[in-house]
């Protein structure tokens, strides 16, 4: 039978086994960490040299346009030779592209239609710093160097913020102002610290796989299109990778994303005294309705909504949107079109 100094020196013996086999397990998973860590790091340093190469210079992925303003090569799109201007300002990741079936519904009503590349997306060059005050310098001399005069300004989503800050900074020169699926708040704040966490081969190789992937890009547009969205072919997915593909769109990405989204704040908003409207996919689940409605009050007027549409509404539904904003056009005095 076991004595209880037995059972005790055994229960000694466990107690100082047991430090060994956690410094065994810990070397184990420390070794299999390293594994997987070397793995990755090669995996995604022969993805990136594999795809080394896909960027180009923006002249060879898109044909133009181009006007240089700033000392930076802007891309943009033209529809229509007479009548009052208009300038389109799209979000995060847009081309000029997504005006293209709301721009010649308003330059067939009679205006000269306008859709800026905004730096660093598109194909406009990417040449920081990517800040408001970068922003309106850019659009200014866009105008100057295209001759427009007091346009109206459509800025959808991230464009708001930029139309809403043109119309504070200059409201003499500017007609008016239309926030499409756009609050124009700031969003993001600082995150430089973050920005340095992406780094070389992994942030490459994930930007790269994200950026030319049909599946997830596709996955993107159509939750961003709203509750019928269109079937998205190869080509037009393609519409919207392909700007991706710019030289040093990857790291002016990075710099953007470490300041935030520039915007203004609603006591800015409130400061706001060109003639506005806003107007919003009413099946938008990026910009919620809660914030179209904030943004309207904060500017004094009414939250207009385009119904089937999401926060993509000039490609949900093009005509209600082209409408709307010659609706507003319209009601602006001193404002000609041509017929």
């Amino acid at each position: 039978m076991e004595s209880e100094s037995d059972h005790e020196t055994e229960l000694i013996r466990a107690t100082s086994r047991t430090p060994g086999r956690l410094r065994t397990w810990s070397r184990r998973l420390g070794l299999a960490l390293l594994v997987l860590l070397v793995s990755v790091t090669l995996a995604a340093l022969g993805f990136d040299l594999a795809t080394n190469g896909r960027e180009e210079p923006a002249s060879a992925l898109y044909r133009g346009p181009f006007v240089r303003a700033d000392r930076t090569t802007l891309a943009y799109r033209r529809w229509g030779e007479h009548g009052s201007p208009v300038v389109l300002l799209g979000g995060a990741a847009e081309p000029s592209w997504v005006w293209h079936d709301v721009g010649p519904l308003i330059a067939r009503a009679g205006h000269r239609v306008f859709a800026l590349d905004l730096p660093p997306f598109g194909y406009s060059q990417r040449r920081g710093p990517y800040t408001m005050t970068q922003w309106l310098q850019l659009l200014r001399g866009f105008e100057r160097r295209l001759h427009i005069v007091r346009p109206v300004l459509i800025g959808h989503s991230l464009g708001a913020g930029v139309a809403a800050a043109a119309g504070l900074a200059r409201p003499h020169s500017v007609a008016g102002i239309v926030l499409l699926d756009g609050d124009a708040l700031a969003f993001g704040g600082n995150h430089g610290w973050l920005a340095n966490l992406l780094v070389y081969p992994y942030y490459t190789a994930i930007y790269r796989i994200v950026t030319g992937s049909d599946w997830i890009v596709g996955r993107v547009l159509r939750h961003a299109w709203g509750p019928k969205p269109a079937a998205t072919s190869h080509a037009a997915l393609a519409q919207f990778e392909r700007p991706f593909r710019v030289q040093g769109t990857d790291s002016a990405l990075r710099q953007l994303f470490a300041g935030g989204i520039p915007g203004l704040t609603l006591r800015q908003l409130a400061r706001l005294h060109v003639a506005r409207a806003v107007i919003w996919g009413a099946e938008d689940n990026v910009d919620s309705l809660a914030s179209g409605r904030s943004t309207a009050a904060a500017l004094h007027t009414r939250l207009q909504t385009v119904r089937q549409a999401g926060h993509l509404s000039m490609l949900a539904a093009p005509r209600a949107t082209a409408e709307r904003i010659l609706r507003f056009i319209a009601s602006l005095p001193h404002v000609k079109r041509t017929t």
